[in-house]
């Protein structure tokens, strides 16, 4: 926050309080989009609550002909989003104001959603130290022991991906298991969770039916 830039993946992002600041952690959450398919096949792919607008903004420097839409509830969290767009030349990237799947246009139908969504618990005491003191506290804490945005995200998605498409999530390091049990009782399918570069499991993904 004090010289309003962060890297992230390859692209130089502007961050203010009003945004996450962006972790490389999040860099998993990226490659396991990125890995589900290549560059000559076209994809549409949502990012819900894109903050700064990293992951959105990381996807469609890779793949370029995929459509890549983003949502956030924050307007000025959108303002940042935008200009980080612009400033990396990627303004094809589509941006939406509101709460989740009812931000986007009614005729979006996505073969894949992505969010890193709040997920910290309000009792963990994490919220107090290193960055996370600066940090947006909405984009942080979840009621539900940090686990209501994924639920609802989840159930969201399992109306809205087209039918094959997929859902992935960063979460905490210790959710994994209760995220993986969201998505099954959701009815997703060949739901497993991948580590990141510290061997924690940071991100859950499923398949709809």
């Amino acid at each position: 926050y004090i010289t309003g830039k962060r890297g992230f993946w390859t692209l130089d992002l502007t961050v203010t309080p009003d945004v996450l600041i962006p972790r490389a952690d999040t860099e998993t959450l990226v490659e396991s989009v990125l890995a589900l398919a290549d560059k000559n096949t076209s994809r549409t792919v949502v990012d819900l609550g894109t903050g700064s607008g990293a992951i959105a903004l990381a996807i469609a420097s890779e793949r370029p002909l995929w459509r890549v839409l983003a949502t956030d509830a924050s307007a000025c969290a959108l303002q940042v989003a935008q200009q980080n767009a612009a400033q990396c030349e990627l303004s094809r990237v589509e941006f939406f104001q509101g709460n989740w799947c009812a931000a986007l246009p009614p005729d979006v139908a996505p073969d894949i959603i992505v969010s890193n969504p709040p997920y910290i618990a309000a009792d963990d005491p994490h919220l107090q130290q290193g960055d996370l003191r600066f940090e947006p506290i909405t984009a942080l804490k979840a009621d539900d022991n940090g686990l209501k945005d994924i639920r609802q995200i989840t159930a969201e998605a399992a109306k809205l991906l087209k039918s094959s498409g997929i859902l992935l999530f960063e979460h905490g390091y210790q959710q994994a298991e209760a995220v993986r049990q969201i998505l099954h009782a959701a009815g997703f399918e060949q739901v497993h969770s991948l580590r990141d570069l510290a061997g924690h499991e940071r991100v859950t993904q499923g398949v709809k039916p």
